[in-house]
């Protein structure tokens, strides 16, 4: 983990293709005091972070980030209203290529839609 103790992962579901996990933010953590202070918000490079740890656990696969598109941050994660927060992630592998799209939520609401791709790390 990158960042250590900034979540936790409470549940990961998986099939072949589909991982579904809850993770418990930490409102406590430094990120939090410095983005920004008085008013906790999740940093959408933590948010991607998140997604690439999630894919690598469940792929077992060290990975690079190569490519993200379609990134749409539509809502803000306030860690100390919102500390469940839900991943949805489609995962397709091909020739040292794993393809990602996420849906991040809280909620009913969504709070990020990404499309990403990363390298395999040999």
């Amino acid at each position: 983990m990158l960042i250590e103790g900034l979540y936790t992962v409470q549940n990961i579901e998986q099939n072949e293709q589909e991982v579904n996990a809850t993770v418990k933010l930490h409102a406590e953590h430094d990120v939090f005091k410095g983005h920004f202070p008085g008013n906790p918000i999740m940093p959408g490079v933590c948010m991607i972070q998140m997604i690439k740890e999630l894919t690598e656990k469940t792929t077992g696969k060290e990975l690079f980030l190569s490519v993200a598109n379609n990134v749409k941050f539509m809502a803000k994660i306030n860690p100390e209203v919102n500390e469940i927060i839900n991943l949805n992630l489609k995962i397709s592998e091909e020739d040292g290529i794993v393809k990602v799209k996420n849906v991040t939520s809280f909620d009913e609401t969504i709070a990020l839609k990404l499309s990403t791709t990363f390298k395999i790390v040999e």
